[in-house]
Parts: structure tokens; sequence; C-alpha cells
């Protein structure tokens, strides 16, 4: 592979999501979509902190032939982690700096669920993603969703932003949006707003919590975006359409993501 760039793949390999995201990009790779090469997956768990993280592993060392490296986030020093979390992050990345085999372009956070550090972000440039437009709600998937509903948003999308030691706070590079006001959504939409009268949102929550159909809705929209969003960023590095310092950014890839919702595959 001539002129390619090589990403560093960090996740805590937590569930399958973890290696369907790694698998796409991988395959993707494979057939020459992507100009990248993968020279290590870096996951913070062991192999028997559970069986989910140990099947991933094995699968990524014997089916993608891929190397591996291990290093648990839960068991480097609990102590100071529950007493001191800035120092806990700070000395926890150290390691992990001391650990990676060699320089790569850039990292991606893929499932990662720890918050880095401030030096590893400056060592190495990291990408996250985060189920929000540039400039919208902040949180968890979960938390943005309810203050989406809240808000009554008309819409919404998904954004890859550099990642920084301010959770959600890194400058965006790319982003897809969505509207949460289609027909689809307007039943939708009317059996929330009537809970959200009689109840606000903390009765809708206690009520119908992540059961709520607007609520499941939302969340499916957003997941279908997020692999096809990673794959075409990651394109756009590795061809150096995105460039890291540059003052266009973020870049809006709505277009490229419907196509593949509609056709299937990426063109």
């Amino acid at each position: 592979m001539k002129g390619f760039k090589k990403i560093g793949w960090f996740t805590t390999a937590r569930d399958e999501a973890a290696l369907e995201l790694l698998k796409i990009v991988y395959d993707q790779i494979k057939r020459g979509f992507l100009n990248l090469k993968i020279p290590y997956v870096f996951v913070s768990r062991e192999l028997d902190e559970s069986e989910i993280t140990k099947s991933f592993i094995e699968f990524v060392k014997g089916e993608m032939d891929l190397p591996v490296l291990t290093f648990s986030a839960l068991r480097f020093n609990p102590e100071l982690r529950k007493r001191d979390i800035e120092t806990w992050r700070r000395q926890y990345h150290e390691e992990v700096l001391k650990r990676l085999p060699e320089e790569v372009d850039f990292g991606m956070l893929a499932g990662y669920m720890w918050v880095v550090s401030k030096e590893f972000c400056e060592a190495l440039p990291l990408l996250n993603l985060h189920p929000a437009l540039p400039g919208g709600p902040k949180g968890t998937w979960q938390e943005v969703i309810w203050q989406l509903i809240s808000a009554r948003a008309c819409e919404t999308g998904v954004m890859i932003h550099r990642a920084t030691a301010e959770l959600d706070e890194g400058p965006p590079l790319t982003f897809v949006r969505f509207s949460v006001r289609t027909a689809e959504f307007t039943l939708l939409w009317e059996e929330a707003e009537n809970l959200l009268l009689k109840f606000h949102l903390k009765g809708l929550k206690e009520r119908e919590g992540e059961k709520n159909r607007l609520f499941i809705k939302i969340r499916e929209e957003g997941v279908k975006r997020e692999l096809p969003l990673i794959v075409y960023t990651l394109k756009y590095i590795a061809e150096d359409k995105i460039d890291f310092n540059r003052g266009d950014l973020p870049m809006d890839l709505t277009s490229h993501v419907d196509t593949y919702l509609r056709e299937g595959k990426f063109v």
C-alpha cells in the first residue's frame, strides 16, 4: 500500500458494536476504499475481564491478524482512581503511551470508555464520535436524546471531533445531520408531548425511560449513521482532504452518508 496513513485503534471492547465497527473499517481497508493501515489495536481491558472482550481480542488476532495490546484501566491503581481521577488519568495514559509499539498519524477512539489525559491528546491526535451536531447537546448518548426531547428539537446528528481532556469539547471535524420531524416521527412526538405536558421530562423518564418510542427512534436514526460517518471521515483524512489544523472544518458529510444508507455500500 503506497502513501497510506497509519491509524491506532483504541477501544474498551465492552460490546459487540466495538468489533462491528473495527470489522467495517478493516474490510474497507482490505478492499482499498480506505488508504490506511492499522499497526495496532489497543484494548483498555485484559483478556479475562469479560467474555465479550475475550472474543474481541481472539477475533482481531486470529481473523484480522492485527496486533492487540491490552492494559487494564480498571486494574491500574484503583485506589488512586477513586481518590484523584485527574492524576490517575494522566498516569494511566502515560503507561499506555509507553506500550504503543510505533508512531501513528492519528488514533481512533472507538468505544473507548475512558476520558483521555491532556498529555495523551497532545502526544497523539485522537478522533472521537459524539451523537450530536457541532454545538449540540453534550454528555452520553442517553443524555443527548433527553435534551433533544426536552428542547422539542427539529434536527440532530452525529459528529466526529478531536478528542481533548474536556469531554465532548474538542474541535469538530465532520458531521451528519438528520431531521427528527419527518412523517415517521409525527405520532411519536405527539405521544411524547402528551406525557411532557402532564408529567414534564422527569415524569416521562420515570414512566417510560429508554423504552419511550420517540427516544428509541432518535437513537436508531443516529446509530445507523455512525458507521458510514466514521468510514467517510477516515477516507477523507487518509486522502488529505481533511487536515486537523485547517480552518474550514467541520465538513458536512450528510450527502455521503445518505447515499450509503440508500445504496447500502460505500462509493
